[in-house]
């Protein structure tokens, strides 16, 4: 088969294939399903399908070879150009002779590689000659070539092969833009779409979703239908968070998984190496290619003692957060260790995992135990467990192991946390942060309290907020905040309303099902100064409501709840008392809730679309007019020339996510178009000329306008342009449209005092140039309104600074060294425009 063109894209089909009732059915046809009620509102409607309990696989045929003959050419052209390394199919069936064990029950031929892991980690082993850690073990034991691969931490790239593959709807639009421009005719790994972002909590769970559907339409069908025509396994709305669902079924000890949402690392609690990136990275796992990554250090935390009363797993993160800081663990994995894991539940250790990423990790892990394998053994998985614990050895640290830094923490002495306002580092203890906000000015008042994201909405997070709920309920309190808990996944929903979980709606009367984001406010003008207090993972600027003066506040599921029962920060449930209705006084006590539910966990509906056996008569559906859906146009090559005066679009004052370089909220309808979405680009930064965000002086007219126009105005004069930017640029969320953007409106270059790990990848990606000042006060140089040369790219080379000439108004110059993290490979993503461009031009 030869390599041709994108497949052809014609208008929309007039029903939405993802609302097809029974899987593996792909035809559109009508929705027939309605949207799961919300968690302990009551049952679900008549006529819904149950998706039956997970089952075990323990496969025992191989795949056939003539599934692999029609990929043949096409992997023998990329060979040539990649090397033997270039991976045909995500087949394990020959290595793995000591059992098969299929890693997912949805993708029965596919299987666990226990023992290519075992022989690639032996042979690293042998060639350091040194005790591993269990990162180091995970990590290597998936590298393309374990027998040549430089390995030093920190310094060299790895080439890897990851398991698989996970992508959120909002960044899966994007990813599967670029997969289709790639030509390819299938997925090379095991890939999953999931349907959570684009759901809003605004009213309840069951109109909520009804709403998603309605809005989403045109996007669930294109995410339906290029799962089904490239393999990927379709997660349809109302299935739950992306990273419960990997979880309950896709996670496993060992695994090295990669997902498109920066909370991928969430899987780490169940012993893999999960990892968040941008979805052009995802693309080059999806065509089969080696997936590069800098060989990260290795942080040790050692826990000592054991949780109990008030402490909870999310104190253990909130804790590490306050020591490494937002930027503390950026190129290294966090790894968990010593004796005090063994009281953490599993999903408690994802809890742990998940929030890592605010404090930049790689990502983070657990060495396996007997909690992940009677996770295992709940979620439907004992297959999976018997087979770890034969490779448990490989698995857990080998004693005696190096780690770059080690942080320890008795669980014994450890105190319930709650962290902010505007950053997830800011840590307090419980009992001291009413005096805190006090003292700065924050409100005390609670107007919300929030339970549930990805970090805190498992069986026993549900079970900890409702057995505190219920000692209120009990003395005829209810809370004095707004109230909202989102339930993880169809499945807990499902769960805990089969096992009586007391009812939000007779605390407060607020709710969301399953996988719903983006808490839209109606309570309060933007502006208005508030505080709300949620068991999420990131409270940023603006980034719950949009509004700039809400004060978020990071904390443990039960104390949300009992905070939002107080309403207000001064109250401490270790130590403080309520008053009942009847007038009497009672303290509440710490919670008591079952890690995991007695019975099997219900499944719930059937919301899972298995991809067909053959897609290839499929089309995928973009309509050339949608205001959703833009198919991607390839960028520019470099021209061979340095780059000469570049306007500087803005000079960035301070802390700048990827939610101040592209916003969420009402902007994620536009994460498939690139051009429409671009209109946010910048609009939250702050201009350290003006000290105001989103304007910004037009070099040529000497007007302030918002920053996308301006960037607009430059690249329809084909003036070329630089941000400067401060500390960790790009930390957050691993978005890759905050690297899309400034390339699509005519960026060549930025340039900070330092990068967050997936926003600095994901702007090589895109050919733009993430360089950082060799000395941080040369940041201090540069005005405004100075123009920038960067030379030296027709020598460009790792290791090697580039030279940047600043030119001030005054006709005075400055010479600065810019570092780089390139290496050879990237290096060629930036000459060819992209590395999707790469792509292309190795399958000529």
């Amino acid at each position: 088969m030869s390599v041709g063109p994108a497949p052809s894209l014609a208008s929309p089909a007039p029903l939405p294939v993802w609302a097809s009732q029974a899987p593996p059915t792909i035809q559109p046809g009508g929705s027939g399903q309605a949207p799961p009620s919300c968690a302990w509102l009551g049952p679900a409607p008549e006529g819904f399908k149950r998706r039956p309990p997970a089952r075990h696989f323990h496969a025992t045929t191989s795949l056939s070879v003539h599934k692999m003959a029609p990929y043949s050419l096409l992997v023998s052209r990329l060979q040539k150009a990649l090397g033997s390394g270039f991976r045909r199919y995500h087949v394990a069936s020959v290595l793995c002779q000591r059992a098969k064990v299929a890693m997912s029950h949805f993708e029965p031929h596919d299987y666990i590689q226990y023992e290519l892991l075992e022989k690639n980690i032996d042979i690293v082993r042998k060639r350091l000659n040194r005790p591993l850690t269990l990162s180091e073990k995970i990590v290597y034991g998936h590298l393309d070539d374990p027998s040549k691969q430089e390995i030093e931490r920190g310094k060299s790239y790895l080439r890897l092969r990851p398991d698989r593959v996970a992508m959120q709807d909002a960044t899966a639009q994007m990813a599967m833009l670029q997969f289709i421009s790639s030509g390819l005719p299938k997925v090379a790994v095991p890939s999953t779409i999931h349907c959570d972002h684009l759901i809003e909590a605004q009213v309840g769970g069951e109109k909520d979703l009804r709403r998603a559907k309605d809005i989403n339409q045109e996007v669930y069908n294109f995410l339906a239908t290029a799962g089904a025509k490239y393999g990927v396994g379709f997660w349809k709305p109302g299935s739950g968070i992306i990273h419960q669902i990997i979880l309950e079924n896709y996670s496993f000890p060992g695994v090295l998984l990669i997902g498109t949402d920066s909370h991928t690392p969430n899987g780490g609690g169940l012993g893999g190496i999960c990892i968040g990136v941008g979805g052009a990275d995802a693309v080059d796992v999806m065509a089969g290619i080696p997936w590069e990554l800098k060989c990260p250090k290795v942080i040790g935390v050692k826990l000592t003692g054991e949780l109990s009363g008030w402490s909870s797993p999310k104190d253990v993160i909130l804790k590490v957060a306050g020591i490494l800081t937002v930027k503390g663990g950026t190129g290294a994995i966090v790894e968990y260790h010593g004796p005090g894991v063994d009281s953490i539940s599993c999903t408690g250790m994802a809890t742990i995992c998940n929030m890592g990423a605010e404090i930049g990790a790689t990502t983070s892990v657990f060495p396996y135990n007997h909690r992940m394998k009677t996770y295992l053994n709940k979620t439907g998985r004992g297959d999976i467990a018997k087979l770890a614990d034969e490779f448990k050895d490989h698995l857990v640290p080998d004693p005696g192991c190096h780690y770059d830094q080690v942080i320890e923490i008795n669980l014994s002495e450890l105190k319930p946390h709650i962290n902010g306002p505007f950053t997830p580092d800011l840590a307090h203890p419980v009992a001291n942060v009413g005096a805190v906000a006090e003292k700065e000015g924050w409100p005390l008042d609670i107007r919300v309290g929030l339970i549930g994201s990805c970090t805190n909405s498992s069986y026993e997070d549900m079970g900890r907020s409702a057995a505190v709920a219920k000692q209120a309920l009990d003395h005829g309190l209810k809370c004095k905040s707004q109230f909202t808990i989102t339930p993880g996944s169809e499945q807990i929903r499902a769960t805990i309303e089969r096992d009586g979980y007391v009812s939000v709606r007779d605390l407060q009367g607020a709710g969301a099902g399953p996988g719903h984001f983006c808490p839209c406010r109606k309570d309060i003008k933007k502006g208005e100064k508030n505080t709300i207090v949620t068991s999420y993972n990131r409270n940023f600027t603006g980034r719950n409501d949009a509004n700039p003066e809400t004060h978020a506040f990071v904390t443990s599921p039960e104390i949300v709840t009992a905070l939002a029962i107080a309403g207000t920060l001064k109250f401490n449930p270790e130590t403080d008392f309520l008053t009942g209705k009847d007038g009497k006084k009672f303290k509440l006590e710490p919670p008591d809730a079952d890690e995991l539910p007695k019975a099997e966990f219900d499944p719930g509906q059937d919301t899972y679309q298995h991809p067909p056996k053959d897609g290839s008569a499929l089309r995928v559906d973009v309509s050339p007019t949608s205001q959703r859906l833009q198919l991607l146009e390839p960028f520019d090559k470099w021209d061979g020339r340095d780059l000469e005066d570049l306007q500087i679009l803005i000079k960035v004052k301070g802390k700048c996510t990827t939610d101040h370089i592209s916003a969420a909220g009402p902007w994620l309808k536009f994460r498939g178009h690139l051009d429409n979405i671009s209109n946010n680009l910048l609009i939250g930064a702050i201009n350290i000329e003006n000290g105001k965000a989103n304007s910004v002086r037009n070099a040529v007219t000497q007007e302030f306008g918002p920053v996308p126009d301006t960037a607009r105005y430059y690249k329809k004069n084909g003036i070329k342009w630089v941000v400067i930017g401060d500390e960790n640029y790009g930390e957050g969320s691993s978005r890759e449209h905050a690297a899309l953007e400034p390339r699509h409106l005519g960026g060549r270059a930025i340039i900070t005092k330092s990068f967050a790990r997936i926003h600095e990848t994901n702007l090589k990606k895109q050919g733009l140039l993430p360089l950082t000042f060799a000395d941080p006060a040369d940041y201090n140089k540069i005005h405004p309104v100075d123009k920038l040369t960067i030379q030296g790219l027709k020598d460009f080379a790792p290791g090697k600074p580039l030279k940047c000439i600043i030119k001030h108004p005054n006709g005075s110059q400055e010479t600065i060294l810019l570092n780089h993290t390139f290496n050879e490979t990237q290096i060629e993503w930036f000459r060819a425009g992209s590395a999707l461009n790469r792509m292309k031009e190795l399958q000529q």
